[in-house]
């Protein structure tokens, strides 16, 4: 089963928060995982409304799995020196489907274009570190059914690939559903068939996307 789908992307499973603080300026980086365009604009203007009382709220988004979709905006501070920094930190990190906003509180020192590039592009790394991130990866879901003389093997093998099962059913024989890397189908359905001698095998196999959990 071949398939001509993208490679992964990483997403945030849940959203954060981060500031940094350059001569008396306060940077306050929000972001959150959003799925759409509209979903990104309603974020950026509930998060200028909450800092209202803020110089500038710059932001950036990024939707699609290839990115097709990017918007960023400098609200008021020099051209470039904003929102094309922050959108260059998500789509850097391979950051899909999500907005931040950078709130500045002004401290009363200007910090020239290089400054407030390194500010802008600072505060989203600080909230970044902060968020749930995820890698979404195209694979497979299948199913390895094994009597109770072969489920050690199929275990170790699955633990040799780093392939937790989902779920596991006792019965007659036992049945682990599994979420498998795109590239790694072939090889593992060989590995089951070869150390079983050919009793065990992947059924129900269907393509999918799944989420990987990572520390960032």
């Amino acid at each position: 089963m071949e398939s001509g789908r993208e490679g992964s992307y990483r997403v945030l499973l849940s959203g954060g928060e981060g500031e940094y603080v350059e001569k008396k300026s306060r940077f306050i980086a929000t972001l959150r995982a959003c799925e759409s365009e509209e979903e990104a604009v309603r974020f950026i203007e509930e998060m200028k409304k909450k800092y209202w009382d803020a110089r500038h709220n710059c932001s950036a988004f990024v939707i699609g799995g290839r990115a097709e979709l990017t918007r960023c905006s400098d609200d008021g501070e020099p051209s470039g020196t904003a929102g094309r920094p922050m959108l260059e930190v998500l789509t850097g990190e391979g950051i899909r489907n999500a907005a931040v906003v950078v709130t500045r509180y002004f401290g009363g020192v200007l910090l020239g274009t290089g400054g407030l590039v390194r500010a802008y592009t600072q505060a989203v790394k600080e909230g970044l570190r902060n968020c749930r991130v995820g890698r979404m990866r195209p694979g497979y879901e299948a199913v390895a059914e094994a009597d109770y003389g072969d489920i050690g093997k199929v275990q170790y093998l699955l633990r040799e690939r780093g392939i937790e099962p989902l779920s596991a059913e006792y019965g007659q024989n036992v049945a682990l559903r599994l979420h498998i890397p795109a590239e790694a189908l072939g090889i593992l359905k060989k590995e089951l068939a070869d150390a079983t001698s050919g009793r065990v095998g992947l059924e129900g196999i269907k393509e999918i996307y799944y989420i990987d959990k990572e520390a960032f």
